[in-house]
């Protein structure tokens, strides 16, 4: 059975849809560790209530970015992870990092790639006013929102609505496409090659 692990930085609302899908026996693996960079994440509240492992490492106690990103492979290794889930994760991935878990680095972004990419992409996709916005999981590389895309789902964005309701449609289908690619990558349904992916 794979071992999963969650990076997270905030609120927690994709973690604990996955931790529920694993709960469930929806996708069957081991979560087995959150990783926080952030001590007071709320996702690690979320973690403590479903019986998930977590753990805080502190980037102020590394000097780079870099011997930060180390100290999270030591210990990714040491779980023997995998899958590396990101989720809400607000902090840049380095080389070393994507080498050391080549294809193996899944990401959620609320846009449909290449738009939008960045941060406030939900925002962002309302106020450029496109018709279609909607959920990317993707792998992740070493550019920004960049990576091979795995699946995605639109929403068709409305005159009537409004940004709050975008807003939650949006965190709606990430809770669920999330966890169904995590299956698929988990049952070994997902082949890649190059930009090119294809489910089996």
């Amino acid at each position: 059975m794979m071992n999963l692990a969650i990076l997270a930085s905030g609120n927690g609302t994709n973690f604990e849809a996955i931790a529920q899908a694993v709960k469930k026996g929806y996708i069957k693996a081991n979560l087995k560790i959150l990783i926080v960079d952030k001590e007071k994440a709320l996702a690690r509240k979320r973690a403590k209530k479903m019986g998930v492992k977590d753990i805080f490492i502190n980037p102020k106690e590394f000097t780079a970015g870099a011997d930060y990103n180390k100290e999270l492979v030591v210990v990714l290794k040491r779980e023997k992870i995998d899958l590396v889930i990101l989720a809400g994760y607000m902090r840049i991935l380095t080389p070393y990092f994507i080498k050391s878990f080549k294809d193996k680095i899944i990401n959620v972004h609320p846009a449909l790639l290449p738009a939008f990419k960045g941060t406030n992409s939900i925002e962002r996709a309302f106020c450029y006013g496109v018709k279609l916005t909607g959920v990317t999981i993707h792998f992740v590389d070493n550019k920004v929102d960049h990576g091979p895309i795995i699946i995605q789902e639109a929403i068709k964005i409305t005159k009537t609505m409004s940004l709050n309701t975008l807003e939650k449609k949006v965190h709606q289908m990430e809770h669920k496409l999330y966890p169904f690619a995590i299956k698929l990558f988990v049952e070994k349904k997902i082949k890649k090659h190059g930009r090119n992916v294809k489910l089996v």
